[in-house]
C-alpha cells in the first residue's frame, strides 16, 4: 500500500465556521480520530490535497500527516465533495495504531451465479450482509471479499466461515458464524387467468338463483287463482242453504 507525507495545521476551532475560515484561506478542513485518542481537528493545503485525490485510490492510501513536527500515521475514512463542483470539503482520517491494526468494512462480491443449481432452478440470492466489517493489517486490507456460488442449490445459506481471508484478517464479529447470504426459492403467483374466469362462472350463478325465483313463486301464484274459486264456491254453499229456508216460507 502506497504511503504519502502531507503537512497538517492544527485548527484552535471545531465547527462550520472555523471550517469555511480553513476554505477562504485555500485550505481544506480535516479530523483525526481512532486509536482510542482525541480527535484532532486540522487543516491540509488544497493543491496538495486535491493532486493525490486526482491519481486514484485515495481512501486506501496510507497518510503521514506532519503536525507540528509530529507524525500521524492515517488512512482516509470519508472524503466530502461539494455536490455542485465535486472538489474536497472536508476530510476524515482514521488513526492506524501501534499493531498497524485498523478497523474496516470490505464488501462482498459473488461470481459463478451461472454454476448455482439453485439460481438456474428459479431462486433468488438473498444477501444478507454487503459488506464484512473486520480487523486488519493498514497494509494488507482487502479490496473484497470473492463467494462463489458454484453448486448451491436451494435452501442453501452461506456464513461468514466459508470466507478464505487473508493471513491477518478477522471479522469482527468473532463469537458465532453469521450469514453473509442464502438462496431462496423463488414466490410463485398466483395465475390471474382462472380467477377472471370465475367471475363469469359466479354471475352466471348469480343469474340463474334469480332466474329461479320467480319460478318458485310462480306456483304459489297459480295456485292462490285456483284458491280463489274454491274459496267462492264454499262461501255459495252458505248462501245456497239461506235461500232455501226463504223458499219454504212462501
Amino acid at each position: 500500500m502506497a504511503t504519502v507525507a502531507f503537512a497538517a495545521t492544527a485548527r484552535p476551532r471545531a465547527g462550520k465556521g472555523a471550517a469555511r475560515q480553513a476554505r477562504r484561506e485555500g485550505k481544506v478542513p480535516a479530523v483525526v480520530y481512532g486509536d482510542n485518542q482525541t480527535p484532532l481537528t486540522i487543516s491540509l493545503e488544497y493543491n496538495e490535497l486535491w493532486k493525490q485525490v486526482l491519481k486514484g485510490h485515495f481512501t486506501s492510501t496510507v497518510i503521514e500527516l506532519n503536525l507540528d513536527g509530529q507524525m500521524h500515521r492515517v488512512i482516509p475514512r470519508d472524503l466530502q465533495l461539494d455536490p455542485v463542483k465535486d472538489l474536497p470539503l472536508h476530510v476524515d482520517f482514521l488513526r492506524i495504531g501501534k499493531d498497524g491494526i485498523i478497523r474496516v468494512n470490505v464488501p462482498v462480491k459473488f461470481i459463478n451465479e451461472g454454476q448455482s443449481p439453485g439460481l438456474k432452478r428459479g431462486g433468488v440470492l438473498n444477501i444478507v450482509r454487503h459488506d464484512i466489517e473486520v480487523y486488519a493489517p493498514y497494509d494488507k486490507i482487502p479490496a473484497g471479499f470473492e463467494i462463489s456460488l458454484e453448486g448451491l442449490e436451494i435452501g442453501r445459506s452461506i456464513h461468514v466461515s466459508a470466507i478464505i481471508m487473508p493471513e491477518g484478517v478477522r471479522p469482527v464479529i468473532s463469537n458465532r458464524d453469521f450469514t453473509v447470504a442464502t438462496i431462496a426459492g423463488a414466490v410463485k403467483q398466483e395465475e390471474e387467468t382462472p380467477a377472471a374466469g370465475a367471475a363469469p362462472a359466479d354471475a352466471a350463478a348469480a343469474a340463474g338463483a334469480k332466474g329461479a325465483a320467480p319460478a318458485k313463486g310462480a306456483a304459489p301464484a297459480a295456485g292462490a287463482k285456483a284458491a280463489a274459486p274454491a274459496a267462492g264456491a264454499k262461501a255459495a254453499a252458505p248462501a245456497a242453504k239461506a235461500a232455501a229456508p226463504a223458499a219454504k216460507k212462501k
